[in-house]
C-alpha cells in the first residue's frame, strides 16, 4: 500500500468517483454528469485515481472509460484491520456494559 492510494481517497469527490465505478466502466462524460465542477478538474481527480493504480482508463474511438481497480483496496484494508479489532472489542464491552453483564 502506497502513500498515493491513501491521497487519493482523502477527496470526497474521489471517492465519489470510486463510489460510482462500483457499477462499472463508466464515460468521462457520464461521470461528469455527478459533479459540479469543470471537466480539467474532473480529469485532474482521474489522473490522482489513475495514478494510484484505482482506476484504468480504456479508450474506445473519442471516448474514455474508466474502470474501478480495487486491489490497492486491499491494502487499506490491511492496514484498517487493527483498528477494526481495537473498536470492536471497545464497542463490545460498551455492550456488555450496557446490558449490565459487567454490574
Amino acid at each position: 500500500m502506497t502513500d498515493e492510494v491513501f491521497a487519493a481517497l482523502a477527496s470526497p469527490v474521489r471517492r465519489e468517483v470510486l463510489k460510482i465505478l462500483l457499477d462499472g466502466p463508466r464515460p468521462v462524460q457520464e461521470l461528469a454528469e455527478h459533479f459540479e465542477m469543470r471537466r480539467p478538474s474532473l480529469s485532474e481527480h482521474l489522473k490522482v485515481l489513475k495514478d494510484a493504480g484505482l482506476v484504468s482508463e480504456r479508450r474506445d474511438g473519442r471516448f474514455r472509460y474508466y474502470s474501478l481497480e480495487a486491489e490497492p483496496l486491499l491494502g487499506v484494508a490491511e492496514w484498517l484491520n487493527p483498528y477494526e479489532r481495537f473498536w470492536r472489542e471497545r464497542l463490545g464491552r460498551l455492550r456488555d456494559l450496557l446490558d449490565g453483564d459487567d454490574l
